[in-house]
């Protein structure tokens, strides 16, 4: 199994907890309704897509805390996530942080 170069005193705590598997659970916007509601990327399997393998991060339940705020967490307040979870997580956060902006039309004066 692979791991970390560093940090790994935090690394192995979170996926031990995971069963090192991702713990989105919806946030990235994909239900995983065949994998009973959670993600279904383990760690080091490969995915069936694109045969990468899947290399899972130890990261806050928010996807939107900044790195420095991550780091100074704990290991029992992060979750494994599959970076594309993580990723669309996020995305999904900053949009719901967004207020729309109403754009006034082409041709209204």
């Amino acid at each position: 199994m692979s791991e970390p170069l560093t940090g790994i005193a935090t690394w192995r705590p979170v996926m031990e907890a995971a069963q090192f598997r991702c713990q989105c659970t919806g946030a990235c916007g994909n239900p995983h309704a065949k994998s009973e509601g959670r993600c279904p990327h383990e760690h080091d399997a490969y995915t069936s897509k694109h045969g990468h393998r899947v290399r899972l991060i130890a990261a806050p339940a928010d996807p939107l805390a900044t790195a420095v705020a991550a780091a100074a967490l704990p290991a029992s307040e992060l979750l494994a996530w599959c970076a594309g979870c993580h990723t669309a997580a996020a995305r999904a956060a900053r949009r719901a942080a967004t207020p729309a902006v109403e754009v006034p039309g082409l041709f209204e004066l």
